[in-house]
């Protein structure tokens, strides 16, 4: 009869077979059930995108190099994805979540991403990606912590802080879709939300009774890091805690040459992370705002966001004026100036141990150039929309991914113009034909009358210079060529423009795109096409086993692909659970 001794051994090889799985096995798993629900955030009762019933979702928190593994449940009315903006998807765009990649998650369905945040760290954000979703929430914080070998260029903060700023409005994101779909425009939001929160009551006439908002509670001296992240529709705001220094240290995955700021200019689809001491003497809580930016203040004052910022000690709260934010609502020369003065912090250890400056970008010769050029909406066959370079882009029914492992013809056509088109737009799926390890320069020319900021998938780029007016081949003597920020989501002004140099070394299909979310639904977008043409190259990973299929494919699509999905950790909690059945059941014997 087996012996005590022999359970004991027993449940010790348990113990480290479980042990050894989860410190082994850096995979992080989320579950999102993603469905509406109704809040207030601006006293007026609305339909918003929760995540497991919260609005906003979750903040997802891992380690470089994590496997991340996020199951999606579509509880919508509509199609879904879910992009994660600035999570580069090493060697695999199957999981980007956009529709030159993916295929929609249907109503009712789930699908689940799977990928790697391969050598990053940072500050990024998820969303809703399609139909101007993101309008209506869905949206949370990630963030990508750096691995316990590598060093932080700066002291350990006593606390992690995730702030989501954006415009709002009370109408939901298909409201929203009707009226640009009706050849109108958004018109003025109704407020700023700090966390799906509405403004603190600092002034009776702008805001009403009842309105619930976000307080932070802080410890007197003790220093947090603020991740700041413009999750709006298409207003830059400007960034300030009353009476507190921001220092600067990390946007969007690279660290940054530390400077105080009074406040900041945060654009649309842009992230940012403070440190903040909490050195002042809480005499009464503080203001937190975020204000409108490059619009008639006076007519704007009800689309300010203020949060509050509690001390433990406070003797009593916030009130008062708001603190005054940059007073150039027609000189965006300050907000400029202010931009160039972010630089990269070269002598930081990024993801990996060598500085971040190791990489000489300015060296490299460019092997490509593109100008890509927006202006005000246009016409094209009776419908307004928004272009680049005359070009309105016309999501495809295959996605491109799929249509390029497939060999599907006719789905794309990968002749995007170096240069603006002369003659007439057009409502096109024109792609960038990229060269995979080429070093390509574009220019981002914004000859609108708004702000722009425009996103990359798949990569960090360098911003190297900005100015007013037209750019010429003259403008690349004022680049940067040593310590240009890295990143994924630049601002480009209203008559201005912006240049980027990006390292084509990761293949795939990226999104090129507004961030601003009423030109992004009217066509404000393009792909870039990076691929490599070596015989049985491994700079690619295979298409999915779970992957969804649409348009020209769905033949391919079977009812149980998106059956529900089981995690792994379910499973290894299930095969655990399992085994001590069989032991509790064995334990009688052993007397």
């Amino acid at each position: 009869m087996p012996s005590l001794s022999f359970l004991t051994v027993l449940l010790i090889h348990i113990g480290l077979f479980v042990s050894f799985s989860s410190a082994e096995d850096p995979n992080i798993f989320y579950n999102f059930e993603v469905s509406y629900i109704t809040a207030s955030p601006l006293g007026v009762p609305q339909q918003v995108i929760a995540i497991n019933g919260k609005f906003p979702g979750p903040t997802i928190n891992v380690t470089t190099n994590n496997n991340v593994i996020v199951n999606v449940r579509n509880k919508l009315d509509e199609n879904l994805l879910m992009t994660w903006a600035g999570i580069q998807q090493r060697h695999s765009s199957w999981q980007d979540g956009v529709l030159g990649t993916n295929c929609p998650i249907l109503p009712k369905w789930n699908w689940t991403y799977n990928f790697q945040v391969k050598d990053q760290v940072g500050s990024f954000f998820y969303f809703p990606s399609l139909n101007m979703q993101r309008a209506s929430g869905g949206f949370g914080g990630f963030i990508i912590n750096n691995r316990a070998i590598i060093p932080i260029p700066f002291a350990n903060p006593d606390g992690d802080i995730t702030i989501l700023i954006g415009d709002w409005y009370t109408k939901n994101h298909t409201a929203l879709r009707k009226m640009l779909d009706e050849g109108k425009d958004l018109g003025m939001p109704d407020g700023v939300l700090i966390n799906g929160k509405g403004p603190y009551q600092y002034n009776t006439t702008l805001v009403p009774d009842g309105i619930e908002y976000e307080t932070l509670e802080v410890h007197p001296g003790k220093t947090y890091r603020l991740r700041i992240h413009n999750v709006g529709i298409s207003t830059t705001l400007n960034f300030r805690i009353q009476n507190h220094n921001l220092l600067l240290a990390e946007s969007e995955g690279s660290y940054t040459v530390q400077q105080n700021y009074t406040s900041l200019d945060i654009h649309v689809g842009q992230s940012y992370s403070f440190l903040v001491t909490m050195d002042q003497n809480a005499s009464s809580d503080y203001y937190i705002v975020a204000s409108a930016r490059f619009v008639n203040e006076s007519n704007w004052k009800r689309v300010t966001g203020v949060g509050i910022l509690h001390y433990t000690n406070s003797k009593g709260k916030a009130a008062g004026p708001l603190p005054v934010g940059p007073q150039d609502e027609f000189d965006k020369t300050y907000s400029m100036n202010q931009a160039r003065s972010i630089r990269w912090n070269v002598s930081a250890s990024g993801a990996r141990p060598n500085p971040q400056g190791s990489f000489r970008y300015g060296s490299i010769n460019v092997t490509d150039v593109y100008v890509l050029k927006n202006k005000p909406p246009v016409m094209i066959n009776g419908k307004r929309r928004a272009t680049l370079s005359g070009i309105s882009f016309k999501n495809p029914s295959t996605p491109i991914r799929l249509a390029d492992w497939f060999k599907v013809k006719n789905a794309y056509t990968l002749d995007f113009p170096k240069r603006p088109l002369t003659g007439a737009p057009k409502l096109e799926t024109s792609v960038i034909n990229a060269t995979f390890r080429g070093f390509i320069e574009i220019i981002l020319q914004n000859n609108d009358t708004k702000m722009q900021s425009y996103h990359v998938d798949g990569y960090a780029f360098f911003v190297v210079g900005m100015d007013y007016g037209e750019w010429t081949e003259n403008s690349r003597g004022t680049y940067n060529k040593w310590d240009g920020i890295a990143r994924s989501t630049i601002q480009v002004y209203p008559g201005a423009w912006s240049a980027i140099l990006i390292s084509l070394d990761n293949v795939g299909i990226w999104n090129i795109r507004t961030e601003n979310l009423d030109s992004w639904y009217l066509g404000q977008e393009t792909y870039m096409r990076v691929v490599n043409l070596e015989a049985n190259n491994k700079t690619e990973l295979p298409i999915p086993d779970n992957s969804l299929y649409c348009g020209a494919l769905n033949k391919l699509q079977k009812p149980q692909d998106i059956s529900s999905a089981t995690s792994i950790t379910a499973n290894g909690s299930k095969i655990f659970f399992a085994l001590l059945m069989i032991i509790y059941t064995l334990v009688p014997f052993f007397h």
